[in-house]
Order: C-alpha cells, then structure tokens, then sequence
C-alpha cells in the first residue's frame, strides 16, 4: 500500500478502511491481555476521514495527529511494528517505547508526530507549513484535530497566523459529537463550523465523514490549493468514534450518549458503506473479501508477534532524550 492514493480507487480506500479497523480490533481484544500498559484512544467508526484525507497526501507531506492517532498513522502508511512496539513499550517502537500509543511518529511516511495534549498539534502543524514555504517546496502540511480543540485558543491563533501568511496547512476537524463525555450542546454555541474560516477569510468545506469517496474529493481540493500557493483550508466532517474515549470498550451504559444514537452512526459505518457500494459495482465479492482479510490479518498477527517478543529498552538508556 503506498502512501500517495490520489488517484486511490474505491477498492484501495476500502482496503485501507478495512486494515485499521481490524489493527484496531486486534488492539481492542488483545488489550485485555494487561502487556500493552499505556492507554489507547481507538478510531473505530472513524476510518474514512483518516483515509480520505491522506489519500492525496505524499510521503513529503507532514502529518500532525492527536492522542486518537492511530487512523492517521496507518493511513499515512505509518510502520504497523512500530505502532505496535510503541504501544506494547518497546525499544523496537516509533519512540523507542517512550511514548506509547499516544506518541506516534514515522519520519519516512511523513507522520511528523501526534500529541495528546488538545489543540497542542495544530501550531505544530503551522510551524511545518512554514518550513515547508521558506523550503519552497510545493508540499503541505495537514493538522488532524476534534471538535473539543476548537475550544482552545490556539486554534484560532493558528487559523490567523495560517491565513495571514497563506501557509499550505489543512486543518481537519473530526467532529465526532463529544469532547470526553461532552457534547457538543453543552460546551458550544449552535452554528455551522465552516463559520470558523469565515473570520479569517479562509476557505472552508463540510462533507460526510462516513464517506470516504466524499472525504477524499473535499481534501483533494484543499491539498491542490495548499500546492498552489493559494492558503491553508478548514475541513469539517462529522463522524462518530463507537467505542468509549479511552479504552477498548463500550460506555453507552454510563449516560452521556444513547444507544440508540450509537446504533444509528453504526448503520452509517464507514467501512460498511464503502463495501455496500463496491458489491453494488460488481467490484467486490466474498472470494476477494476472503483474501483480502486473511492477507490483512497475517500482517497483524505478524506485527503482534514482533511487538510482543521484542526487547524492552535497556535501563541504561532511562535518561536519554531527557532535557531539564
């Protein structure tokens, strides 16, 4: 799988829809097993904006994600060992174990790195789209964030820096409904989020977040304009994350969201959609969704079996990349 799918065809999007979610079941189910000691934010029900988006970016562009960065990673064409030594605390790991599934970096691919801390990553993102420019080269940089960093001021600090120096930034809102345990009622005002860009006479686009085909069209049009010189641009696409904010599991028990709101994004999952439509084609059948799942799994349980067996960091090595 290469990284740059702008050209990417329906089957290329939802074979890499389907690899995540099934790295991230496998993270799911196996995290129970109490060897993987960091916590893990799965992207479950969230696949096809990851997708979408780095579908047009090139292995030259910069990537910045959040704590939810698996998705990103792995659409990137981020090392699956590395992720998986990384969270499993390895030496083998994208951060040598340091870091954890929160902290996944992939200088080859492009993923520049991801942070946990809200809206940290967006400046950071800036920052790369301004190396880029004084570079002259014709790359972008693209900032993946939720809609609880909209909240935080360095958003629009970023926003106005971006737009006042035309830098070529993406800045890509996953709005997935909740911030933790919060929705979007009880932390915001009502209005179209694409009204953030207007105050800073940026370009802005929504489109379907559970539509991978609709997700790749939108960024194409935003990464075009970045290579052009023609500015940084905010795309908005709603999803919904299925699982509980930071674990493996399930919390539609505990209040905050229904069930029935729940069932109703899982109707619209990504993956789904994506297989409904390539079986409509006549472009997809049960031979080839055989061979492409039992291919995808022997990749995971080759990466598991890797990250599991090897080495921890030596304890020599406890004070590097330490700065006080």
């Amino acid at each position: 799988m290469t990284t740059s799918r702008a050209g990417a065809d329906l089957p290329d999007l939802y074979r890499a829809m389907r690899r995540i979610r099934m790295i991230e079941e496998a993270v799911a189910v196996r995290y129970a097993e109490q060897e993987m000691r960091c916590p893990v934010h799965l992207s479950i029900g969230q696949e096809a904006v990851a997708v979408g988006v780095c579908a047009g970016m090139r292995p030259d562009d910069q990537l910045v994600s959040t704590h939810r960065c698996h998705a990103h990673y792995l659409a990137k064409n981020g090392d699956l060992k590395a992720m998986l030594a990384e969270i499993y605390g390895k030496a083998a790991g994208c951060c040598g174990g340091r870091g954890g599934s929160m902290h996944l970096t992939d200088s080859t691919a492009g993923v520049l790195l991801s942070l946990p801390i809200v809206a940290s990553s967006i400046p950071i993102a800036v920052g790369a789209a301004l190396a880029i420019r004084q570079e002259g080269r014709d790359a972008v940089a693209a900032t993946f964030m939720g809609d609880g960093s909209i909240e935080e001021g360095v958003f629009h600090e970023s926003m106005n820096f971006a737009a006042l120096m035309r830098l070529p930034v993406l800045f890509i809102l996953e709005n997935n409904l909740y911030s933790c345990y919060t929705g979007l009622k009880d932390r915001q005002p009502r209005r179209p989020f694409v009204d953030l860009a207007r105050g800073y006479g940026m370009p802005a686009e929504a489109a379907d977040g559970n539509d991978v085909e609709a997700v790749r069209e939108a960024a194409r049009r935003a990464i075009a304009r970045a290579r052009a010189g023609d500015g940084p641009t905010l795309l908005v696409f709603d999803t919904y994350r299925w699982r509980e904010h930071c674990g493996p599991n399930y919390d539609n028990d505990i209040g905050y969201r229904t069930e029935a709101e729940f069932l109703d994004w899982k109707e619209r999952c990504p993956v789904e959609q994506a297989h409904r439509r390539l079986v409509a084609a006549g472009r997809h059948d049960e031979a080839a969704e055989a061979a492409m799942t039992a291919a995808i799994q022997a990749e995971i349980n080759e990466a598991f079996a890797f990250a599991k067996t090897a080495p921890f960091p030596s304890p020599e090595t406890a004070r590097s990349h330490v700065y006080g």
